[in-house]
């Protein structure tokens, strides 16, 4: 009995694979419309001037944003479907996961990319702002722990 359940616990999981890999889809579907209409916006309201060619970066950037957590979500799911549904499970060359540590590894290297992100659209907002110092400080520092988990990790 309690092997059976066990053995049904895989489609459990199928579930949060099904959810990670559609809310990724949706995501890039939806940012991807977003960002037509940013540019579409961009150039309607100021044609080719400064002020419209900062939205339209600020706009690309809070979209590369959404891209790398959709993308965080498909990695997730492609991870969780290999090692809890279908081991053979063919993944490209750059998607090793053969554990939790790997699909973990994968997650932090996103967020530090996400973080990355952030500030950079934070310094393009706020261009010549002295308070951006302590944004910039504290997501080095954020970045700095993240870096040192995953080098422990790999020295494991």
């Amino acid at each position: 009995m309690l092997q059976r359940v066990l053995i049904l616990s895989k489609y459990v999981v199928f579930i949060a694979v099904i959810a990670a890999l559609a809310g990724s889809i949706a995501l890039i579907l939806y940012e991807a419309a977003v960002v037509a209409e940013v540019i579409f916006n961009a150039v309607r309201q100021g044609g080719f001037e400064l002020t419209s060619g900062r939205a339209l970066a600020i706009g690309l950037i809070e979209a590369i944003d959404v891209f790398l957590i959709a993308i965080v979500a498909l990695v997730i799911g492609l991870g969780l479907q290999r090692l809890f549904v279908d081991e053979t499970m063919p993944l490209p060359r750059w998607l090793k996961i053969d554990d939790l540590e790997d699909l973990k590894g994968y997650l932090v290297s996103i967020v530090i990319a996400v973080l990355a992100v952030l500030f950079l659209r934070q310094a393009v907002e706020r261009a010549g702002d002295l308070d951006l110092l302590g944004l910039a400080a504290a997501l080095a520092l954020m970045i700095a722990v993240l870096v040192l988990f995953l080098s422990v990790r790999r020295r494991e």
